[in-house]
């Protein structure tokens, strides 16, 4: 307490006092002058004037200072308050419970607990816009690492590319090199080959003529074998003449011995004639047939002629045709070589002329394969660039957290709110594993949700099966000690929500983090700690 105010509250206990030994000496006064030891009217005026200030003093200075001093301690009582609920809130605030601060503060002066929780809204306000900013740039930057890497990937991809193509090229250049030589021995062939297709277009002109005159003679013998064939014919009616007179030669001959045996001996000459005679018609009939037999080989023979030399006729035609459509050929062969050979030349200045492009686009393409590789480091460099700016997004995201306020994207919030819900059952944990099976449901960014009683053992856990792939939470068993965790101790210290640092979690060797509440009775006596596990990953989702 200062000079002044020990000044302030001492001095009219001093005025009393001057007060009291002016009555004093004034009754002292009075004594004496009833004595006879002084003056009477001095004494009693003195008296009285005593008396008066006394009075005066109790009116005007004591009982109004004892009311004003009453009045200060009931105010000074009223302030202690209003200290201890200001100090409540400010620690509030400085442990980051946004939603329990303007709590602590609600019995102040309307005025100074509507600028303090205005202050408090505010700061949720902003906290709210960060943690919206940070997961805006965490997503903007999760979208150029991909496209980053994307980019890098295919420009390492196109950079290969771009070496095909200038091997590519070079080798297109080699082989045009190679097409031109080719285009221009091709030239000096097809110019050896026209120079040979008109000699043989002379030779199959000479075939062609020979090959009239062979049909000429096939004609020729084609109406000779004719001729033969019809003198054949006359033959033919020779023999059947020399047939009937050798027949009736025969009779005759049969006739002349009949009479011959009927003479007896004057006829027996007659009949050796007549014998003779039928003899000699026989030998005549066997000769006629035999001559028949070799005409008609001679006549097969003839007429195998004559087909032969038709078809031979036909055939010589076909060759003469054929002769002439290879002349034909021979002349548009010719007239094709020599297209060839002018194309060729053509060919060769184009292939020349292709390959002196080659060899330019071959160092543009390496200046591009270059510019391309430098572009990949540069995209590289970009994604690591990204990939930071996606962990500052995230220290920013966990420094936002380290708040509680009345907002869904407030983890401490969650916590809070799940943590009351629980504490509704007074302890009993048997529908608790459900709940925490609800909120990991509800809530896809959570890994694990887990709930320890104020013993510190595990009542009740729940997994994300999307996280662990469908696996179990191994090592993770209901009963097992939390006591000696430091988030449970933190928790049990202090009574309000804590937000632990990135660690590796257990479950997907992922970088995560872990957030705890206390959970109470409705009388506020500790039941346990409710926590669960953020994956990192998936922390824009929250």
């Amino acid at each position: 307490m200062s000079e002044e105010h020990v000044r302030e509250r001492t001095s009219p206990a001093w005025g009393f006092a001057i007060l009291a030994v002016t009555v004093v000496v004034g009754f002292v006064t009075v004594l004496a002058a009833s004595a006879g030891t002084a003056r009477q009217w001095l004494a009693t005026a003195f008296l009285a004037a005593g008396a008066v200030a006394v009075l005066a003093y109790l009116a005007f200075a004591y009982l109004p200072e004892r009311r004003a001093r009453q009045r200060a301690e009931r105010v000074s009582q009223q302030v202690a308050g209003w200290e201890r609920e200001l100090v409540a809130g400010l620690v509030e605030l400085q442990a980051g419970d946004l939603v329990k601060a303007p709590e602590q503060v609600r019995h102040l002066p309307e005025r100074l607990a509507g600028a303090f929780s205005a202050a408090t809204r505010a700061l949720g306000g902003l906290i709210q816009q960060i943690q919206s900013s940070s997961t805006d740039v965490a997503a903007a930057g999760n979208a150029v690492h991909a496209t980053a890497s994307e980019l890098a990937s295919g420009s390492s991809e196109q950079a290969a590319a771009v070496v095909q193509i200038t091997a590519t090229m070079e080798e297109l250049a080699r082989t045009a090199a190679q097409i031109a030589g080719n285009a221009a021995s091709q030239a000096d062939l097809a110019a050896h080959a026209e120079q040979t297709g008109e000699t043989g277009v002379a030779a199959v002109e000479e075939a062609l003529g020979g090959l009239e005159e062979v049909q000429k003679r096939i004609s020729a013998i084609a109406a000779r074998a004719d001729t033969l064939g019809t003198r054949s014919k006359e033959i033919y009616r020779v023999l059947d003449l020399i047939t009937e007179i050798a027949q009736e030669t025969h009779i005759l001959s049969l006739n002349a011995a009949i009479e011959a045996a009927a003479a007896g001996e004057h006829g027996r000459r007659f009949g050796v004639v007549a014998d003779e005679v039928r003899r000699l018609a026989q030998r005549s009939q066997e000769s006629v047939d035999s001559v028949r037999n070799l005409l008609e080989e001679f006549s097969s023979s003839i007429r195998a002629t004559v087909v032969a030399t038709e078809e031979g006729g036909k055939e010589a035609s076909r060759g003469l045709e054929r002769a002439r459509a290879a002349a034909n050929a021979i002349d548009a062969l010719r007239s094709a070589l020599a297209d060839t050979a002018r194309t060729a030349k053509e060919t060769s200045l184009a292939t020349e002329q292709q390959r002196t492009a080659s060899d330019q686009v071959v160092l543009t393409a390496k200046e591009v394969s270059q510019v391309i590789q430098r572009m990949a480091e540069g995209l590289k460099h970009f994604s690591g660039t990204a990939e930071r700016l996606n962990q500052l997004a995230l220290s920013i995201q966990l420094l936002t957290q380290s708040f509680r306020i009345d907002a869904a994207r407030s983890l401490k919030h969650l916590c809070e709110h799940w943590a009351t819900e629980l504490g509704g059952r007074g302890g009993q944990w048997e529908m608790a594993e459900s709940q925490l099976a609800e909120l990991v449901a509800r809530h896809p960014f959570v890994e694990m949700a887990f709930l320890a009683d104020a013993h510190g053992v595990m009542a009740a856990f729940s997994v994300n099966r999307e996280w662990t792939g469908g696996r179990s939470a191994g090592s993770v068993t209901v009963g097992m000690n939390m006591h000696d965790r430091p988030w449970y101790q933190t928790v049990m210290r202090e009574g309000r929500p804590i937000l632990t640092p990135l660690y590796d979690s257990l479950l997907t060797g992922d970088r995560c983090f872990s957030v705890a509440a206390p959970i109470r009775d409705p009388s506020g006596a500790h039941l346990g700690v409710l926590g669960f596990d953020v994956n990192a990953r998936s922390w824009t989702k929250i």
